[in-house]
């Protein structure tokens, strides 16, 4: 019943960062930390709820009621949080068909629906722009164009289409994009789009932006057909390239109009095409933005040379090369460089590169190395990390070099600056992670080092269930002392975090758990080492079997109590004791499993212990007294042993000074209801005694929690009883009349006094 809480583990308060040196990270603390905006909150909730309030029709998909009508902006906020939290399919997408949704701005990035699905639903709006990103194989490229063509709006309104990373098979038919007539944007990295689907692109009046990175292009010669419109060129790790570079360069020389271009390149590669760029000096005239990032034999001097020939140029990517280090990049006005040569340039890089895992692993690399010794907290770097890992689940290196940089930026005193919506999204991240990686020990080690600080562990939402198993699974498979001695702390917090019922859930990771610290208990208690390490998983013990019947027999069938009572026979220390007690308490506390702690060398140990002089120790003993005297069945034997115990436990109830008396440890309990039989026990007072006086102690020091608790699980009744009854000790009807005084004082003071 009765553990302790953990000294030191308080709330902390947030430190905003100083809004003049990290002007960026003051704007996320603010927005990480404000409420969500009640748009928010009302989608989430519609979306919650799509299943009870939405009509199904005789095709099994749902419709909207119909009333129900949304204008524009709320309709595409409406999809767009429906597909960020995965909730998109052929069932739900049916909302949108008909009118009452006015859709303009479709994102149903990684959704997975039916092509007939999507042009029922989508292709009767007149709908400016698609981002199609990652969806799922049954919905294919040629299906999406298709259904955009067939709304004669749409072929000459559509704006921007991004299909990147949709999957094509090889022997699908060319793309057709030519009746989109007023396509501006197109973006189709990472598919397979071929040099001919280039010729068909090119010819589009209106396009002005294109992404055709890491497709299957081999020749570009076709963009000097839009060579007088084209604005932006991404072609990014354009691998199948066969043209010469001097071709290339003199295509690239031809596209007078643009503004920006992307020829970055993974590193491995070592292509020179960017290095041969800007040694010309007629070329690109009115670029402001150009990435080069990944590119050889670029130094500093040639990109400044570049820069200075074009002074309007505002971004330039160097991450992944030899350049970025000279003072220029840091004194040239207006310029934005995605580099690694210090945290502007890597903060520059994590976000222009959020969805190039290549280009992340690089910039997180660097961001390590770093932030190893990081005395600020820097709140928007943490975000971006968190944005590479959302984006990037099942890379391997960007997840374990991410959990690195997330522990350097948390570590000691740096998560208390930190927003805890910011940090319960790093700790979930962390954990997806562990699940799609859980046989990489060092990922696992980050999560579990990050889980020792205070800040994430107390005051974090994160899901304490699947922590608990991770946590113990970890311990029961590692027998690393430091990273033991971690993960039985955590345990420690943890257990008390989980209700009893999900404690019970844990099956066979709470067996095991109980098995490996009761080793670790024996262990110490063998070599007489009363460390940090003992404390800790005696404490971890304690929280476990609170109100946990199952940890409790677990705790008996594996000797726990032969190697509890060579604990105390070998360690006198006050610290140790209480835990130990503690721990009996609980098991006292389950029916099934008191008579277990009546053996002479129990009652023995107890009784000695009943008369310490530290307060804590005392009180502790005298609760597993109380519980075990107060069934009679397993006393049958020696009745005056158990008649000497309860007298025993009435004079040492006598002589503690004041039911508020200052413990050193502050006990907490989860639930009154262990107490109750004890109240209800009129023929031994003594037991009665102890339970009113625990009680009393608890409510007087935090009220707020304890009369609300009293009330919830109906004890305010069996005080009255007490108050009342002729045959009770009036000793005990004074503790419980001032129970019920302060419970009465408390809710005059803050809240009205509930109905009975």
């Amino acid at each position: 019943m009765v553990h302790f809480l953990h000294p030191g583990l308080s709330p902390r308060t947030i430190v905003l960062p100083d809004a003049q040196k990290d002007a960026l990270g003051c704007c996320v603390v603010q927005e990480e930390a404000s409420p969500y905006s009640l748009v928010n909150i009302c989608l989430n909730v519609l979306i919650a709820n799509l299943e009870k309030l939405c009509p199904e029709r005789s095709d099994g998909t749902l419709c909207l009621p119909e009333h129900w009508s949304f204008p524009q902006e709320l309709a595409d906020r409406f999809l767009g949080v429906m597909t960020w939290q995965g909730k998109l399919t052929d069932r739900t997408a049916s909302i949108f068909r008909g009118n009452q949704m006015k859709l303009k701005l479709v994102n149903i990035q990684k959704a997975k629906i039916s092509t007939a699905a999507f042009i029922k639903a989508f292709c009767h709006h007149k709908l400016i722009e698609l981002d199609a990103t990652a969806v799922h194989t049954d919905l294919p490229i040629p299906d999406i164009i298709s259904g955009l063509c067939s709304n004669s709006w749409i072929q000459q309104n559509f704006r921007c289409l991004l299909l990147d990373s949709i999957s094509i098979s090889p022997d699908s038919r060319r793309l057709f994009f030519g009746q989109l007539t007023g396509l501006r944007i197109l973006s189709v990295f990472n598919v397979c789009f071929h040099s001919e689907d280039l010729t068909n692109v090119s010819q589009l009046p209106k396009l002005e932006s294109l992404d055709i990175s890491n497709t299957l292009v081999t020749d570009i010669s076709a963009l000097l057909t839009c060579k007088d419109r084209l604005k932006s060129l991404t072609m990014h790790y354009l691998k199948c390239l066969t043209m010469t570079r001097p071709q290339i360069l003199a295509v690239i020389g031809e596209l007078k109009c643009l503004l920006h271009l992307d020829i970055s390149d993974h590193r491995q590669l070592r292509s020179d095409l960017a290095f041969h760029l800007l040694q010309r000096k007629d070329i690109l005239p009115n670029v402001v933005s150009l990435d080069i990032s990944g590119a050889s034999c670029i130094t500093d001097g040639a990109v400044e040379l570049f820069i200075r020939q074009r002074p309007a140029m505002q971004f330039v990517g160097l991450l992944a090369t030899d350049a970025g280090y000279s003072d220029f990049f840091t004194t040239k006005q207006g310029l934005r460089v995605a580099g690694g040569a210090n945290m502007n340039q890597i903060s520059e890089a994590l976000n222009q590169y959020k969805n190039r895992s290549c280009f992340m692993k690089e910039a997180l690399y660097r961001l390590f190395t770093e932030t190893f010794s990081m005395q600020v907290t820097m709140p928007a770097i943490l975000k971006l990390v968190a944005v590479g890992m959302r984006n990037h689940p099942l890379d391997l290196p960007v997840q374990f070099t991410a959990s690195a940089c997330a522990l350097n930026l948390t570590r000691q005193g740096l998560a208390r600056g930190m927003p805890v919506r910011l940090l319960s999204e790093v700790t979930c991240l962390l954990f997806k992670a562990l699940k799609n990686f859980p046989h990489y020990q060092q990922l696992q080690k980050n999560c579990l080092l990050s889980l020792t600080n205070s800040r994430i562990l107390v005051d974090v939402p994160f899901d304490r269930f699947d922590a608990a198993k991770f946590v113990m699974s970890w311990l029961c498979k590692h027998e690393n002392p430091k990273m033991q001695t971690m993960a039985v702390s955590i345990t420690s917090i943890l257990a008390l975090q989980l209700s009893p019922e999900q404690t019970a859930q844990l099956k066979e990771e709470l067996f095991m758990a109980v098995k490996e610290l009761l080793a670790i208990v024996k262990q110490k208690t063998t070599e007489n080492l009363d460390d940090v390490t003992l404390l800790f998983t005696l404490k971890a013990l304690w929280n476990l079997t609170d109100e946990c019947p199952a940890a409790c027999k677990h705790f008996i069938e594996n000797e726990g109590l032969a190697i509890f009572i060579q604990v105390l026979e070998t360690f006198s220390e006050s610290a140790v004791q209480s835990r130990v007690l503690g721990l009996l308490n609980n098991v006292a506390e389950v029916r099934e499993l008191s008579s277990k702690l009546v053996t002479e060398d129990i009652v023995k140990h107890i009784s000695i212990l009943l008369h310490s002089k530290e307060m804590e120790v005392s009180y502790f003993a005298a609760g597993v007294i109380a519980h075990l005297t107060s069934d009679k069945q397993p006393w049958i034997s020696c009745d005056l042993q158990r008649s000497v115990l309860l007298q025993d436990l009435y004079a040492t109830i006598q002589n503690w000074s004041s039911s508020s008396c200052k413990m050193t440890a502050l006990v907490t309990y989860r639930s009154f209801r262990a107490f109750f039989p004890l109240l209800g026990n009129f023929s031994q007072p003594q037991v009665q005694l102890w339970a009113l006086w625990a009680m009393y102690h608890v409510c007087s020091k935090n009220p707020s929690k304890y009369c609300k608790m009293l009330v919830e699980e109906e004890g305010f009744q069996l005080l009255c009883d007490i108050q009342e009854h002729s045959e009770a000790d009036p000793q005990s009807q004074q503790i419980a009349t001032s129970i019920l005084d302060d419970f009465r004082m408390h809710f005059m003071n803050y809240q009205r006094l509930p109905l009975y």
